[in-house]
């Protein structure tokens, strides 16, 4: 029988050899902002004493999922050096905007590729008090490092899709080791963590807290931003079509044609997912005959602009707040969803595809809440979004719906964080909030 350490020497050995394709893949995914060398866990010494929190988040979503997690770790253990980690550029970037340096004590670096000698130099260099990783980026060779370093790791906002088990299960040994090395996970449903012990995590370290992305914040600000924008851009009916993929984009036109011939004077606030694919999508909406104006130039939509292209970083909850309806991308091609949350919690009534494997628990919950509207095609959201244009009253009722699901599932965060709190060690003492 393999066992998990014979499993993680597999792994190990696996990645030396297609290690060239992982270095290339790494050239091209950088910041200016970081060294390359913090891949090889080449980072500084942590030698003044301070204590540190480390948090892991992928990428954007799992940043923003995590954002008011950092916020409320950073009120409540301000005697810590809290830093986080991403994969990802475009992850890093969101981490910049988001915790400017100005306002916290934050250092970022990039997750060092997991080869055995990486990981043990970056565990044993930031030498941090507790390890939070977000999700489910369970890499065997840095949880190996923080079990040997004796540092405790929490997974928070854990989730396990189903498909994702699947190809777990076919690892389960390697997968059996990491989860060995984790002190406690937070799941997100009753689901994920059945499917997580089921991979081999000790019962006793789990708990259902809910999902941390029910205690979004929003500000009157943000709304006060909306409206503004929505003024701007005139009394006509904006919808926004956020974090779409390749194979959507073109749909969401086909949905925005089909609307306009009811609703000329709509306007559609597209925002890709990924910023490589702006230039793309722009010429894409040039192609279909769309009269496009685009954010990054600094252009506001005339009466004739039927698509404002988003493509900039860091708006698209600004984009929702001025919305009179929102579709959420990554559903009408086999991606798996991204945050229903958004544009509920400003009380915009939410459009969703088929495809939500990677948020089945929030999607059943707005289901249960008759707070989400599914399309399986790009005929029919344009016939839901002509509807929705119709009847002001539908979409405060689908708006209103929206904002009580968050206000009554809002709690993962202060769970998450007692976790936590009790997993930091004895002689560390929070802060107040």
């Amino acid at each position: 029988m393999l066992t998990p350490r014979l499993a993680r020497g597999l792994y190990s050995a696996l990645l030396y050899l297609l290690s060239p394709l992982i270095w290339w893949r790494v050239w091209r995914e950088h910041a200016l902002t970081n060294k390359r060398a913090e891949r090889l866990g080449l980072i500084a010494d942590a030698t003044d004493g301070t204590p540190t929190i480390w948090l892991h988040a992928a990428s954007v979503g799992e940043v923003l999922a995590a954002r008011p997690l950092i916020e409320a770790l950073a009120r409540r253990h301000a005697d810590h050096r809290l830093v986080v980690t991403t994969m990802t550029a475009t992850g890093a970037e969101r981490v910049r905007a988001l915790f400017p340096v100005e306002r916290y004590a934050l250092t970022h670096y990039f997750l060092p590729l997991d080869f055995p000698g990486a990981a043990r130099r970056f565990v044993k260099r930031l030498r941090p008090r507790l390890a939070i990783i977000v999700e489910t980026e369970l890499w065997p060779n840095l949880l190996a490092a923080c079990e040997r370093q004796h540092v405790p790791v929490v997974v928070a906002n854990a989730r396990l899709s189903d498909k994702a088990f699947k190809g777990y299960r076919k690892v389960a040994p390697l997968l059996r080791g990491a989860l060995g090395a984790v002190s406690w996970l937070a799941a997100k449903s009753s689901a994920d963590l059945e499917r997580f012990t089921a991979l081999g995590l000790a019962g006793e370290r789990g708990d259902v807290v809910g999902s941390i992305k029910f205690d979004l914040p929003i500000n009157a600000e943000l709304r006060d931003e909306g409206e503004r924008l929505h003024t701007q851009w005139g009394a006509r009916f904006v919808w926004v079509a956020g974090s779409t993929h390749e194979g959507e984009d073109e749909q969401v036109l086909a949905a925005h044609a089909r609307l306009r011939r009811t609703h000329p004077q709509a306007l559609l606030v597209l925002v890709p997912r990924h910023p490589q694919r702006f230039s793309a999508v722009a010429e894409l909406c040039e192609a279909r005959g769309e009269c496009l104006a685009r954010r990054s130039q600094g252009e506001t939509p005339s009466a004739e602009t039927s698509v404002l292209l988003g493509d900039t970083m860091g708006e698209l909850m600004r984009f929702y707040a001025a919305a009179d309806a929102a579709f959420v991308g990554g559903s009408l091609v086999p991606i798996g969803g991204h945050n229903l949350l958004e544009p509920a919690a400003l009380g915009v009534p939410v459009l969703t595809g088929p495809h939500l494997e990677n948020f089945q628990d929030i999607a059943e919950t707005l289901r249960e809440a008759q707070a989400l509207c599914e399309i399986d095609a790009a005929e029919a959201l344009g016939d839901a979004l002509a509807t929705l244009a119709d009847d002001p009253e539908q979409r405060r009722r689908l708006g209103a719906a929206g904002e009580a699901v968050l206000a009554a599932n809002r709690g993962a965060l202060e769970k998450t964080l007692e976790g936590i709190a009790a997993r930091l060690p004895a002689d560390v003492h929070a802060q107040g909030v």
